[in-house]
């Protein structure tokens, strides 16, 4: 009569584990393999590297090509409009969250800082235009220069989270993008309050009117980038 030993399973490093069985007195080896979330399919790698990955092209000259057409979508999001209640959406905050975490908190993060540079130096990348008098002097767009610098931070905060996973799956997602609105918002209504003090209703003019579009956008982003992963992941699988 065969006797039956207890399988200890065994974890192998990488995708899957593999197990001892004795059967009818002889032992052999059979691996598992373990269907991995996509959240650890390209462990600390990014959706950009995941779609475009290094070696290509020279690392600089991939980077510089990724900086650049973020820096075009974010002057394309500062111009798009959908009208919302009570105030129309903006996509550029969208752009700017998944920017950050489509590149990672480094090359997001000096992406956001470069389309900066480009509209201080007087590109019209911006949405009334370009140049320095936009981040300080001009009536309107000027009382904005907090949430610009915000960006950076946001960026540079989810593409951290990013890296880490957070963008795999539609939770963690959602509260990544959460996380990243809130560092624009932070310094953008630290800013109006130093420019017209916490006496008048900052949190109306700056915060309260845009809480349901950027509802709105959280949503499409936590739908959006788990998607685009698991596409990423069909794809690289053949």
């Amino acid at each position: 009569m065969p006797i039956r030993q207890r399988v200890s399973p065994m974890r192998r490093i990488g995708y899957g584990f593999s197990r001892r069985a004795a059967i009818n007195g002889a032992t052999v080896f059979q691996n598992e393999t373990i269907d991995m979330a996509t959240s650890t399919a390209f462990p600390q790698q990014t959706l950009a590297g995941a779609i475009w990955p290094e070696g290509s092209l020279s690392k600089p000259l991939r980077l510089a090509i990724l900086a650049l057409a973020g820096t075009a979508l974010l002057a394309l999001s500062a111009r798009v409009q959908v009208p919302f209640y009570p105030v129309p959406i903006t996509m550029q905050t969208f752009a700017v969250l998944a920017i950050g975490m489509a590149y990672g908190w480094r090359l997001g993060g000096a992406t956001v800082l470069l389309y900066l540079a480009q509209g201080a130096a007087g590109l019209p990348v911006f949405a009334k235009g370009g140049g320095v008098a936009t981040f300080f002097l001009d009536p309107v767009t000027g009382t904005t220069a907090g949430y610009l610098f915000g960006f950076v931070l946001a960026a540079a905060l989810v593409g951290w989270l990013a890296e880490r996973g957070w963008d795999r799956s539609v939770a963690t997602t959602a509260l990544a993008m959460l996380i990243g609105n809130l560092a624009i918002y932070l310094p953008g209504l630290l800013w109006l309050g130093a420019i017209f003090t916490w006496e008048n209703p900052i949190l109306e003019w700056g915060l309260y009117p845009f809480l349901i579009g950027d509802v709105f956008k959280l949503a499409l982003a936590a739908a959006v980038m788990p998607l685009a992963w698991k596409a990423v992941r069909r794809w690289r699988d053949g």
